[in-house]
């Protein structure tokens, strides 16, 4: 099976703290480690893992972090084609908390790929599964080629431009940044996901019934939920690729968001298949 992402990267330093500071307080970190990180990364990796490779459409800064992200992933099985701009790459600073709650304060542009990049976006038409995270529209209809196209409401306002028909939309109950209504987007997602963390969340089918799913339980303690997002959506576009049902795919995306959160940072935990892993088929 074929797997690619296109979107975008932060170098991210993460500190370990008894609580989130409050205002004018000062808190010591008990850890910290730095790695790349973000919606496409998370999601590349977690493909490469499920799929034995991913592509990775992306742009970096001409720089230190550039390079090092670039490499970083190459080194967990991910193909990136990436463009290298004048500019930084972005970074961010995410504190975890006693609970394994993050929160992130980015730093700097987005980087995002465009579809006049000379990067071989032929390829997208001959992959099983993509998830988009950012691009521009040119880069979007190349990634429509895909047989399953998923995509982040975090982009809501962009994909409204775009108007490409996805197969599927992964949206928050509980993050505004990540919501979505019935009807915001024309032609509609044929599937509708709103995560909503431990409770697990809501799918609308694509004849239009909003069903429950349960959460996935973590196959450990707790460690780090930075990610599980992204590894929801890498597993969902990953099951809709393998011609999973709605119902299915879900429940093995939920899985893939369990398992990341038990691990530090967004790689180190991510769901792996095996003889006990491998969805069943659709």
């Amino acid at each position: 099976m074929r797997a690619a992402v296109v979107g975008h990267l932060e170098w991210v330093t993460f500190m370990r703290v008894e609580r989130t500071p409050l205002v004018g307080q000062i808190v010591h970190a008990q850890e910290w480690w730095e790695e790349p990180g973000g919606g496409g990364a998370g999601a590349a990796v977690q493909l490469a893992k499920l799929c034995g490779s991913c592509d990775f459409f992306t742009a970096l800064g001409d720089d230190e972090l550039g390079h090092r992200s670039r490499e970083w992933l190459q080194g967990l099985g991910v193909r990136v084609h990436a463009m290298h701009r004048d500019e930084p790459t972005r970074r961010a600073v995410t504190h975890v908390d006693a609970l394994g709650e993050r929160t992130i304060t980015v730093l700097g542009k987005r980087l995002e790929p465009l579809g006049a990049d000379p990067l071989p976006w032929e390829e997208l038409s001959r992959a099983d599964a993509v998830y988009f995270t950012a691009g521009d529209t040119a880069a979007l209809a190349s990634a429509r080629g895909a047989k399953a196209l998923v995509a982040t409401a975090r982009i809501l306002p962009f994909l409204q431009r775009a108007a490409v028909p996805l197969d599927a939309l992964v949206s928050s109950a509980n993050d505004p940044s990540e919501s979505y209504a019935a009807g915001e987007l024309e032609p509609a997602p044929a599937l509708v996901v709103r995560t909503d963390g431990d409770r697990g969340g809501t799918y609308v089918t694509p004849a239009g019934d909003t069903r429950a799913y349960r959460p996935a339980s973590p196959p450990g303690p707790v460690v780090d939920r930075y990610g599980a997002g992204d590894s929801f959506a890498a597993g969902l576009a990953y099951a809709l690729g393998a011609d999973l049902g709605a119902e299915q795919a879900v429940d093995f995306a939920a899985r893939c968001g369990a398992a990341v959160i038990t691990g530090r940072g967004p790689f180190e935990r991510q769901l792996v298949l095996d003889a006990d892993a491998v969805p069943p088929s659709g």
